[in-house]
């Protein structure tokens, strides 16, 4: 595998050989300095170009960062800036999520976690020191609260449905990809609040065992289940408990309601379903 100063020379000498490129950035986990860098953190580039299209109809160029595993190309149009993401994932582990941008909509970056690797013309000013400001936990408001708990409580009667007609691949989705989005928002929330608003716990949560008590981490770890049904069962039920734990704290410290009510009668529920799956 390629050393980081190895990879960085050939962003830069694709960069300073190009008359188009006129700048580069350099965001993502790499300049992130709460996260540990290791082998696998991908190399989040943009170059700020004068024209976008001669990239994508023209692809020779990935060629010379390496032997290509797989690829993905994403034209994006955002607030009528249309720019393209070339997600490339060579041979030899090193991955490259490269963007080309019209230089006059990045002269101003809204992500902190930024660097400047190369700037021709002076064009990007005095840019601040990369930071995770960007992505830290901002406090949710009371509706955000409201429908996070009851996005949980609602469609864990969907997961005990499916568990109770034994289907497998409907109630998995419902507990591991609807209800676990959920989850994450309340327990992101709960570092929130326990950190005065400024943690960062990653997409998906990656992050959440650096910020977690660990009773609570083992409790999270409970709601993950393998493919059997008593293990979701169990799965579904430590999701529930770990709601209520952390749901009535952020909402005592934020000062909303907690639907207990809800909580009881879901609980009710769901365990009436699980006694006759059962018996």
């Amino acid at each position: 595998m390629r050393n980081e100063a190895e990879v960085f020379g050939q962003l830069l000498a694709f960069a300073e050989q190009d008359p188009r490129i006129k700048v580069v950035l350099l965001n993502g986990s790499r300049v992130n300095p709460n996260v540990t860098q290791d082998a696998l953190c991908d190399y989040d580039v943009i170059y700020g170009v004068t024209d976008i299209a001669p990239y994508a109809q023209d692809q020779r160029w990935i060629a010379r960062f390496g032997e290509l595993m797989i690829m993905q190309h994403n034209r994006i149009e955002e607030d009528d800036e249309p720019w393209d993401i070339f997600l490339m994932q060579f041979n030899d582990g090193i991955r490259i999520d490269l963007s080309f941008r019209k230089v006059e909509h990045i002269v101003e970056p809204a992500d902190s976690l930024t660097k400047v690797l190369l700037d021709k013309d002076n064009r990007m000013g005095n840019v601040e020191p990369p930071s995770d400001a960007s992505y830290v936990t901002s406090k949710p408001d009371r509706r955000q609260y409201d429908q996070a708990v009851n996005e949980i409580w609602w469609c864990s009667t969907n997961v005990a449905k499916g568990l109770w007609r034994k289907e497998l691949p409907y109630a998995k989705f419902m507990l591991d990809v609807v209800v676990r989005d959920a989850l994450i928002k309340l327990l992101t929330w709960y570092v929130g609040m326990n950190s005065g608003w400024s943690a960062n716990t990653g997409k998906a949560g990656r992050w959440l065992e650096r910020f977690l008590p660990e009773e609570l981490w083992s409790a999270y770890v409970r709601t993950y289940a393998d493919s059997d049904l008593e293990h979701i069962w169990d799965a579904l039920i430590a999701t529930g408990e770990l709601t209520r734990t952390v749901g009535v704290a952020v909402a005592e410290q934020l000062g909303y309601d907690y639907p207990h009510e809800d909580d009881r009668g879901v609980s009710r529920y769901i365990n009436r379903l699980r006694a006759e799956c059962e018996r």
